[in-house]
């Protein structure tokens, strides 16, 4: 057995292969130089080296992930895609409750299943409005809402 090098980025650390997505999982917590407490969550919608989200679906996503968990909370710091198209982090301030997260993702992706437009899809607000699909979007919110039970199991 080789032992991987270990690296700057957490994720790099993570063993792709054992995990079994979804899934939500705690990846880092950072403390501020005035005590602010940044929690950062991957949220894998995917499972690495099997599958991923098109780039649509996953840019539409990131939009109403990005606008409608701010409905829900004013933690949120941060919603980013990940490049391997698999999942997104979230970055929270001071918010310390995985279970309260877990509700505020469920909420999300249930206000992506009812959403009529994906918020900010032009060209003044988006650097690439051409791409993007509301309807690819919901069966990714779709897929990941059947599996709520599963969130916080992490490897397989």
């Amino acid at each position: 057995m080789t032992t991987q090098k270990k690296m700057n980025v957490e994720s790099f650390n993570l063993d792709h292969t054992k995990v079994k997505a979804p899934f939500v999982r705690l990846a880092g917590v950072k403390e501020g130089v005035n005590g602010d407490v940044i929690h950062k969550y991957d949220i894998r919608f995917c499972q690495p080296n099997k599958e991923h989200m098109e780039m649509p679906d996953l840019h539409s996503l990131e939009h109403m992930m990005a606008e409608f968990s701010r409905n829900h909370t004013d933690k949120i710091v941060d919603i980013s895609p990940m490049g391997c198209q698999t999942g997104f982090y979230l970055s929270v301030i001071n918010h310390d409750d995985y279970e309260a997260v877990l509700d505020i993702l469920e909420k999300t992706l249930n206000d992506v299943l009812t959403a009529t437009e994906v918020p900010a899809c032009n060209e003044v607000q988006c650097g690439w409005a051409a791409s993007h699909s509301l309807e690819g979007a919901q069966e990714i919110a779709r897929k990941m809402l059947a599996k709520r039970n599963e969130w916080k199991e992490i490897f397989a």
